[in-house]
């Protein structure tokens, strides 16, 4: 009797086996012959040579197909194992506007108008700029579709930074090394990534450099080849810190870079590198702006009024 092992090496084994195994019970169905055993990170099957090599294809794309959606069910098990070819079984977003497929299959769309416009211009651009009040979704769909390029292969790691302006909080007071004080800072960014990645596949492509999330100053000197590269609150970046980071652009390179000129956390005086940039770069060929507003907010309703009473006040001064 010949034997396979097959290692799960990018996927969460819990998941694809499914509750209580069902997946792996469904499977085997299909495959009588086989003796079938699925236990830590690993399938192996035992019996003859011929139907371990269509065992082994067939479980190729399921795992295919869970890299990319984040989810497995019946209906997915069934169209795999009982299609004629690799290309026979084919499966079709439900919704054109899907970003991508985030933990446990949630599609992650642009919901909004501008949010759409932003999908567009990055495709069309190398570098855009997000510009728009918070909770519009700049950052999240940002993330999104750098972590779409990255599923894709059209890059070889996302790059996070944001400019460490402490906005009025001191972080040397923060406890532990700098890491550490930068976490609870870079937490938007995180949290982006764990609705988009399982939560063990994200620690290892943070672990083995895949993805990166640094500050600004980390960038310097640096030169980011086939990146998804995204700079947020870009507000809050000095003359100096702007160029420094759209500088960096290497080949295959995408850069997306967010802001909100309402909320500049830089000391008085101190011109925004996000502002100015806007002005310089307008008319470049293969730059992408896109201005998203109020009607873009996709947080509480609550949200949406805060922002429209804070603007009357500001048209007033």
């Amino acid at each position: 009797m010949n034997e396979i092992e097959i290692e799960l090496e990018s996927v969460n084994p819990k998941d694809f086996f499914g509750t209580q195994n069902k997946n792996i019970a469904l499977i085997k169905k299909y495959f009588p012959k086989l003796k079938i055993v699925a236990r830590g990170s690993a399938i192996k099957a035992y019996g003859d040579d011929e139907l371990l090599v269509e065992f082994d294809k067939r479980i190729t794309m399921l795992l295919k197909h869970f890299s990319k959606y984040n989810k497995l069910d019946e209906n997915v098990i069934e169209g795999v194992l009982t299609s004629n070819s690799e290309n026979a079984y084919k499966i079709a977003d439900s919704n054109s506007k899907v970003i991508v497929h985030g933990v446990g299959g949630k599609q992650i769309k642009a919901q909004t108008l501008n949010q759409r416009k932003l999908v567009a211009s990055m495709l069309k651009n190398d570098m855009v700029f997000a510009i728009g009040p918070a909770g519009t979704g700049k950052t999240y769909t940002g993330v999104a579709l750098a972590v779409r390029a990255l599923k894709n292969k059209a890059v070889k790691r996302i790059i996070l930074t944001r400019p460490a302006v402490e906005a009025g909080e001191n972080l040397g007071f923060l406890p532990g090394d700098l890491n550490e004080k930068l976490d609870p800072y870079m937490q938007p960014l995180y949290d982006a990534l764990r609705d988009m990645i399982p939560s063990e596949k994200l620690e290892k492509y943070i672990e083995n450099g895949t993805i990166q999330i640094a500050p600004l100053a980390f960038m310097r000197g640096r030169t980011l080849d086939n990146a998804f590269v995204i700079l947020d609150e870009g507000q809050n970046t000095t003359h100096n810190q702007m160029k420094m980071f759209l500088t960096r652009m290497g080949k295959n390179a995408k850069f997306l870079i967010t802001g909100d000129p309402g909320q500049i956390d830089l000391p008085r005086r101190t011109i925004s590198g996000l502002k100015e940039a806007l002005l310089i770069l307008k008319d470049v060929d293969g730059v992408g702006i896109t201005f998203l507003d109020d009607k873009d907010v996709i947080r509480h309703k609550l949200v949406k009024k805060i922002i429209s009473a804070y603007k009357d006040i500001e048209n007033h001064d």
